[in-house]
């Protein structure tokens, strides 16, 4: 693809990738994904804000080939998908100045190995003149490493965001608008990506509101054109706020576990309260970290394989461990054999996210009237707790 226009003198540069499927090794992608940078011609300096990754180098060479020069490659995050391609940058404009944070630069030469003397680091704050135009570099840490900045045409008010509220999709609309499929790979984005630092999160939304947005433009899917569209959405899924949500993840061997997930969900919609149910054989994991984003509880079923709970569990448990979401209350259903611990090791799996158990109901072998009075009581202990918030 060509390079874009946003605006007279700024343009989108960068790559559409249409297949990818897996980022990090580890990130479920289904829409694909896009790699921005953004090229400032000034009335005296340009400037180049961000790359892409190296496998897509010559994409981006090509956007160059008429650009005849570069004076600063401005980086806002040293990981590869956004810095990958910088240096051949850097050989094609050997005039060029590398810009970025404090904790950047050792970053970059360690993983790219780009000669120090190539870089100038800017304090937070600090402005850089292009002519008629001011770049101010804003540090936004931990969205999401902790040298990542932003920076911000002051003259046209565009923030370029690098991977703050960015969105792994694959489009050739330019600019977001308020397109719900944009918001839902948004949110997909935030959840897989930013979820574990939701309160930093929260405190740099509060650095940008102090700026006058006309665009966000992040390195990773469109711009956004209606800019309080994208920031509402995070100061919705950043806050503390919960929903009338349960989400329920489970994993059955036999069928024991999947009834005992089937007559709890029955006993929570006769009290109106919403679920969503995820079949680990089957389910998108992004989906599940995309109900965890506005649940108040999680009840996660399994089985015992042996003496402990199943792998795809214990996978799901470890998730949700590292992504940190803002549940308050959880409980574990299942089936055992001879022995019953499942249920204690996803406790200690979760215990960092300090959530209030609801109880454990386990069952030997096949569910017992006794087991559906038990799950007719933890409904009734979850609907308590959630008309209680709801009525906050």
């Amino acid at each position: 693809m060509n390079k874009r226009k946003i605006m007279d003198n700024i343009f989108w540069m960068g790559v559409i990738d249409w297949n990818r499927r897996l980022f990090d090794g580890m990130i479920p992608i289904p829409d694909g994904t896009s790699y921005n940078a953004y090229l400032i011609e000034g009335s005296e300096k340009t400037a180049l804000i961000d790359t892409v990754e190296s496998e897509w180098s010559e994409t981006l060479m090509k956007q160059l080939s008429n650009v005849k020069k570069i004076d600063f490659v401005i980086s806002n995050h040293a990981e590869q998908d956004h810095s990958g391609s910088i240096p051949n940058v850097l050989e094609k404009y050997p005039e060029s100045i590398l810009i970025c944070s404090l904790k950047a630069k050792d970053l970059l030469t360690a993983h790219l190995k780009i000669d120090a003397e190539r870089i100038q680091t800017v304090e937070d704050g600090e402005v850089l003149s292009l002519g008629n135009w001011t770049l101010k570099f804003i540090y936004t840490p931990w969205v999401h490493w902790p040298e990542t900045m932003s920076t911000y045409l002051q003259e046209e008010k565009i923030l370029f965001s690098c991977d703050f509220f960015g969105s792994h999709m694959a489009t050739t609309e330019l600019f977001a608008g308020n397109n719900q499929q944009i918001s839902d790979a948004a949110k997909r984005y935030y959840a897989e990506i930013m979820m574990p630092y939701r309160k930093i999160v929260q405190k740099n939304l509060d650095i940008v509101k102090n700026f006058d947005i006309k665009y966000i433009a992040p390195s990773h899917g469109p711009i956004y054109d209606e800019p309080e569209f994208i920031i509402s959405k995070y100061e919705d899924w950043s806050s503390d706020n919960v929903k009338n949500l349960v989400v329920i993840p489970y994993i059955s061997m036999h069928g024991s576990t999947k009834e005992m997930v089937e007559y709890l969900a029955s006993a929570l919609a006769d009290k109106d309260i919403r679920y969503e149910i995820f079949e680990l054989n089957v389910s998108d994991i992004g989906k599940l970290a995309m109900a965890l984003v506005d649940a108040a509880t999680v009840v996660i079923g399994t089985p015992t394989v042996n003496v402990g709970p199943h792998p795809k569990a214990v996978y799901v448990a470890s998730v949700m461990s590292v992504l940190k979401p803002k549940l308050k209350y959880a409980a574990v259903i299942g089936s055992f054999g001879w022995t019953a611990h499942a249920a204690q090791n996803i406790c200690d799996i979760i215990s960092n996210l300090k959530l209030e158990m609801l109880g454990n109901v386990s069952v030997k072998g096949v569910p017992t009237a006794s087991t559906y009075k038990e799950l007719d009581a933890l409904a009734d202990i979850i609907a308590g707790k959630h008309y209680s918030l709801m009525s906050k």
